[in-house]
């Protein structure tokens, strides 16, 4: 499987612009820039869709998890946190912590807590990035 994004850019760091587009058509020319990155500007930019990219893939892969475990969630909430310091090499993602509230019959806290952190290491949006990933999960939504 391939999957598909681009982006483009003109102008220079500060005061340029750009779009991003995916494959499937679902985003097309988004428009971001320094603004929207860097700053509290409205609009989305890549480290958002990053943690967006990771609070989907680690909600399917517990749901996954879960399954094993005879479990069937009737609700996955997941949040994606995500630092995005300034450090000696430059702007980087540090952090990113997942905050996940489940609620599905007959599981208890300790299943959870043993699917969340399977889904967690399994998930291959986590296992993708290069930073401290944490977590906190817990029952209900």
């Amino acid at each position: 499987m391939k999957r598909f994004a681009s982006a483009k850019w003109q102008g220079n760091l500060m005061e340029g612009k750009g779009t991003m587009s995916t494959g499937s058509g679902v985003l097309t020319d988004i428009n971001y820039d320094f603004g929207k990155r860097f700053a509290d500007d409205p609009g989305t930019n890549p480290e958002e869709l990053i943690a967006a990219a990771h609070a989907g893939c680690f909600s399917m892969a517990l749901s996954n998890v879960l399954a094993e475990a005879n479990v069937t969630p009737e609700n996955i909430a997941t949040k994606a946190s995500m630092d995005f310091e300034k450090t000696d090499a430059g702007f980087t993602i540090t952090k990113i912590h997942l905050d996940v509230a489940v609620t599905a019959a007959g599981l208890d806290d300790a299943t959870l807590q043993d699917a969340a952190g399977k889904a967690k290491a399994g998930c291959p949006v986590s296992r993708v990035l290069n930073a401290e990933i944490s977590m906190t999960a817990t029952l209900g939504a």
